[in-house]
């Protein structure tokens, strides 16, 4: 076991051979859209966003189902179809999977990836002087929320539809071109939280820089509303002691930065050199990408500095 339970990491990795590991995740969650086959896309995104974030390629997943016995079997089957059209676009099969009744839907994917053992990524590497990318704008979690009342725009909609239905893929592919320290994938705790585990992992702190962080349209103008999700403020329940903010920080600023993402970007933690050249490769090809802090020696005060 080269990546197991004992870290915060996004999957579990399995040495097979000196030339071969496996690279095993599994995500599954309620619907986030009214719309069945958009949701089996989406959940299935967010599942296989783990595997590019160890370094990995996926290459089969396995459906994890539950269904009321209330709705049409119709629905079940756009569901799955939408999930098998991400695995396909990802480049890997889907062999089966397991269904029971439960009274909410969920649908998600345990999925198995491959990769060399010595170029597995984890997000205990991060070095002092590294900068960080993120691979995806925030505010999903807002958005989505905003949108169940009506409130979000077409654009912001639209927008975070677009962002949620992208897979890590191309973005992974460019980050293996170029030394890498760290790397994890932007989900359910939000920026921060995910953020946080990088850095306790790597027993260093991070430096976040707001103002370079990329947004997805109309979610400032959202989060000033109160369109915030309830995870959001577990996520800062649980961080408060932990991140520094500045003073004059606005509560709807921090708020985006706990909102809950789902099939987030991917957060890289990389050399300068490396960093810049990355973000350059992705930006040309049109992957939203923005370096957003560097990592600092541990500080005893914080482990996160936002400024």
């Amino acid at each position: 076991m080269l990546i197991g339970p004992k870290t915060s990491d996004d999957a579990a990795v399995y040495k097979l051979s000196e030339e071969l590991a496996i690279i095993q995740t599994l995500d599954f969650f309620p619907p986030m859209t009214d719309d069945p086959y958009l949701y089996g896309q989406i959940a299935a995104a967010n599942s296989l966003s783990d595997i590019y974030a160890m370094g990995g390629k996926p290459i089969l997943a396995l459906n994890i189902v539950c269904f009321p016995s209330c709705l049409p079997i119709e629905m079940l089957e756009k569901i799955l179809l939408g999930g098998a059209s991400k695995v396909s676009e990802a480049g890997a099969v889907i062999a089966g999977g397991h269904s029971i009744v439960d009274d909410t839907p969920k649908y998600g994917l345990a999925v198995t990836g491959v990769g060399h053992p010595e170029k597995i990524l984890s997000n205990s590497g991060a070095c002092s002087g590294d900068l960080l990318i993120l691979t995806k704008p925030l505010g999903t979690g807002i958005i989505n929320i905003a949108g169940r009342g009506q409130l979000a725009s077409e654009e912001s909609i639209q927008a975070a539809t677009k962002s949620m239905l992208e897979l890590n893929r191309q973005a992974a592919e460019v980050m293996l071109q170029y030394p890498v320290n760290a790397c994890t994938d932007i989900t359910g705790f939000g920026l921060l939280g995910h953020a946080l585990e990088l850095a306790l992992a790597s027993r260093v702190s991070l430096e976040i820089w707001s103002n370079k962080i990329p947004l997805l349209p109309g979610v400032e103008e959202l989060a000033a509303m109160g369109m915030i999700p309830a995870g959001a403020y577990q996520n800062r329940d649980y961080l408060k002691d932990k991140i520094a903010f500045p003073k004059e920080s606005k509560a709807e600023s921090k708020a985006i930065l706990f909102d809950p993402q789902t099939s987030g970007g991917l957060l890289i933690a990389a050399p300068p050199a490396s960093a810049r050249f990355m973000l350059d490769k992705m930006q040309e090809l049109s992957i939203n990408a923005q370096i957003i802090g560097q990592v600092n020696d541990k500080n005893n005060d914080y482990t996160i500095k936002v400024v």
